[in-house]
């Protein structure tokens, strides 16, 4: 049992992956970030196309 207490608190105190988690984490949030902008951008395109074709017919 002293094992495992002492195994569960070194693997608590290890910090070697978590610049890893805090990688994905980060490059999570800028992925949603940018497909949130294009999402905007696509929709600002798709309406000044809509004006361009109205205008010209």
């Amino acid at each position: 049992m002293q094992n495992f207490k002492q195994s569960l608190i070194e693997f608590w105190k290890d910090e070697e992956g978590l610049t890893t988690v805090e990688y994905a984490i980060a490059g999570s949030l800028v992925g949603a970030a940018v497909v949130g902008a294009f999402g905007a951008l696509g929709n600002q395109v798709t309406n000044v196309i809509s004006s361009i074709t109205t205008d010209i017919s």
